[in-house]
């Protein structure tokens, strides 16, 4: 039995959600006519307390498409150093928007207010950019799954206000953080312009993500996602399985986020870990002792058919997700006890 923990995207749709697929009433998305599609763009929508939504094939392109809409070329975007949108969209926000990244030196990929304002660049100086856009990540991934601390996301909000800038939020794994931080989805719709949210990381859909934003936001998304070649047709039987997710994933996040904090425990009693991150959702981020190969510790595990992977920078990952069964947890946990390296 292989146990795979590289990843929540390496999940399959359940026989529900197969059900739910295969059931879907679909049209031309192209054409604006696939009554699934609409139905999870409203729900959406109607759930974050925004006007608009659009499905999208991917995080990435989410990400670029809102960017894109809040920057003009040879502008700003202020983002942790460990963001997504930086380190693992290809170099997307220079080559699709055309814009520099202003990286703060943030905490698990959280900063601080105050990192914002001395980040922000004067617009009366032609000699440097201007700044346009802060983007958040909520979690954090290369940040082990951190949840931010919402006060600190509102002050934040005040200060683009005051400096006229977009507000825009990567939630790839967001309804984890709303479920550890019992927090709710309008919370964050009333704060930021748009948001990007994955449906097929721990809410267990095969594909697709939705932005969120206004109307005017989200017709110019449409135009965007036209141009990078996301325009789908019969795209209904994939967002019946965000629909199906929606309904009946959210809140076993807990059991993932339950499930992760074991294997933290499990680690931090092994002589040869030297540090593993705090662990508040489904993410776990440690370190093995700098005496201990990385690489002989990663193929150790695969040879007892246990995935796991490297981040870089000796950071070593651990991710739970809908298939990661109670059973493989005392297997996983029975292995790293019993390793030899």
């Amino acid at each position: 039995m292989e146990i795979n923990l590289i990843s929540d995207t390496i999940t399959r749709p359940t026989k529900g959600m197969l059900e739910a697929m295969m059931a879907a009433k679909v049209g031309d998305d192209v054409f604006k006519a696939d009554p699934t599609v609409i139905e999870l763009q409203e729900k959406m929508a109607d759930m974050f307390g925004k006007e608009a939504s659009l499905y999208f094939p991917s995080g990435t392109m989410a990400n670029q498409a809102a960017i894109k809409i809040h920057t003009q070329p040879a502008e700003q975007m202020i983002c942790d150093k460990w963001a997504h949108v930086f380190n693992f969209e290809g170099g997307g926000a220079a080559f699709n928007s055309g814009i520099s990244c202003s990286l703060l030196d943030g905490n698990r990929g959280m900063f601080t207010v105050e990192q914002v304002k001395l980040a922000i660049n004067d617009p009366e100086n032609y000699h440097i950019p201007i700044t346009s856009l802060v983007a958040v990540e909520n979690t954090t991934n290369k940040g082990g799954g951190a949840c931010w601390d919402f006060e600190e996301l509102q002050k934040i909000r005040r200060v683009c206000d005051e400096n006229n800038l977009a507000y825009h939020l990567d939630g790839a794994r967001l309804f984890n953080a709303l479920v550890a931080k019992n927090e709710t989805a309008k919370q964050y719709g009333n704060l930021f312009d748009t948001i990007s949210i994955c449906l097929s990381k721990g809410l267990g859909a095969p594909i697709g993500s939705v932005l969120l934003g206004t109307k005017e936001q989200i017709k110019k998304a449409v135009r965007i996602r036209k141009l990078y070649g996301g325009a789908m047709r019969q795209v209904g039987y994939l967002a019946a399985a965000g629909i199906y997710a929606l309904d009946h994933h959210i809140d076993r996040l807990a059991e993932d986020h339950e499930r992760a904090k074991k294997l933290g425990k499990a680690l931090n009693n092994l002589d040869f870990i030297k540090k593993v991150e705090p662990v508040e959702t489904n993410i776990l981020i440690f370190y093995v002792n700098d005496e201990v190969n990385e690489s002989d510790f990663v193929n150790a595990l695969k040879e007892k058919n246990i995935l796991i992977s490297s981040m870089g920078e000796g950071k070593l990952r651990m991710v739970t997700h809908l298939d990661f069964t109670e059973e493989m947890l005392e297997n996983v946990i029975n292995e790293l006890i019993n390793i030899k390296l």
